[in-house]
């Protein structure tokens, strides 16, 4: 895998946040946008932000477990799929088609339906399932009135929240200057110090990378490339392509019995994933391959929350086709190639597992 700034560059995609910025006032835009990640008075009603949905201590992912999704502001509404963690989000890229490879990759969330952070950033404020604010208008009224509003003139110069959208663009802007800093990717992980001789990892750590590398095993490195990248980016554990694992419908979603003004079709409503961004029913239940980095923080795990370990997880990848497993939620274009009957042991699999835990940000080396 090329590094993500080539892909970038290579898609004519401009790397700069806007506006020639001074080091000092981009400083201060991402110290503004973390005020802001934080914010709970911008929701409808009041009390819920971004840290609500996406905790630092859990890798920027939902820190409630027990449910497959995250709540609403809205007492009793619920999203439709589990929150995609969003540390190391700032290296996707953008949703294209390689025509080489017959896949799509990047975009942001699970099916790619935007391409940067800053209109990542402009969705949950006004999901009525999320955050619920009724329209741009009533976030830029809510921006205004921030006890610190005035920090946006200092970052964006004068009158920058007296137009709406002009407000609501540079909300935007100071929340994904915050995601572009080292605190959403840190790669202090075990493995990352482990690359650059600083760990040592275990025995079972080392036959878990053996069994993660092995094509003939679990072969995960195939959509989790584990090693740097040509321009010695440490490797992000994603090649940002989609794929139909063949996940069940989870039964637990509150979204099948959420009001008919959230989900009109109720129980039959179906998650088509890329195929309803690209609007090609080929690519339905095709979601998009996350990091692996800090994956221990994130459970649950898949785009449904389906299952709650990973080891359940790699039990799956292990079985699915030998095994009395529910069937796919969509089922015409599962990969059937690359896993469903790969004959681990029990062993094998909790040493994959245990290889995985090397991935969590934050180790410090004795």
């Amino acid at each position: 895998m090329g590094s993500v700034m080539g892909i970038l560059l290579g898609l004519g995609v401009s790397l700069a946040l806007g506006p020639a910025f001074g080091d000092e006032i981009r400083e201060k835009e991402a110290e503004l946008g973390e005020v802001l990640f934080m914010e709970e008075s911008l929701s409808s009603p009041p009390g819920q932000g971004c840290i609500t949905c996406h905790d630092p201590e859990r890798a920027f992912a939902d820190p409630e477990h027990m449910l497959p999704v995250s709540r609403g502001a809205v007492h009793g509404r619920f999203g439709n799929r589990n929150d995609m963690p969003i540390s190391y989000a700032s290296f996707n890229p953008p949703l294209h088609y390689d025509a080489e490879e017959e896949v799509w990759v990047g975009g942001q969330f699970w099916d790619g339906r935007v391409n940067t952070l800053e209109e990542q950033a402009k969705l949950p404020p006004l999901n009525p399932v999320e955050m619920a604010a009724a329209d741009v208008s009533e976030i830029a009224r809510k921006l205004r009135a921030l006890p610190y509003a005035e920090d946006f003139e200092e970052v964006y110069g004068q009158g920058a929240l007296e137009d709406d959208e002009q407000a609501f663009d540079y909300f935007a802007r100071a929340v994904a200057a915050f995601q572009r800093t080292a605190e959403f990717h840190p790669f202090d992980s075990k493995y990352d110090h482990y690359l650059r001789g600083e760990a040592e990892l275990t025995e079972q750590e080392i036959r878990g990378l053996a069994l993660f590398v092995d094509e003939k095993k679990g072969n995960c490195a195939a959509c989790h490339p584990h090693l740097p990248a040509e321009d010695g980016t440490p490797p992000l554990f994603t090649d940002f392509t989609y794929d139909n694992l063949g996940v069940p419908r989870n039964p637990a979603l509150p979204h099948y019995t959420q009001d008919a003004s959230i989900n009109p079709e109720g129980y039959a409503w179906v998650d088509r994933g890329l195929g309803a961004t690209v609007n090609d029913p080929a690519f339905d239940g095709n979601f998009r391959v996350p990091t692996l980095r800090n994956i221990e923080l994130t459970p649950p795990y898949m785009h449904n929350g389906y299952f709650q370990s990973l080891f359940d997880v790699v039990a799956f990848y292990n079985s699915r086709d030998v095994a009395p497993w529910p069937e796919a939620e969509i089922g015409h274009n599962v990969n059937k190639d690359e896993l469903g009957n790969l004959g681990l042991t029990t062993t094998e699999m909790e040493d994959i597992v245990a290889f995985m835990l090397t991935l969590t940000d934050g180790y410090r080396p004795e």
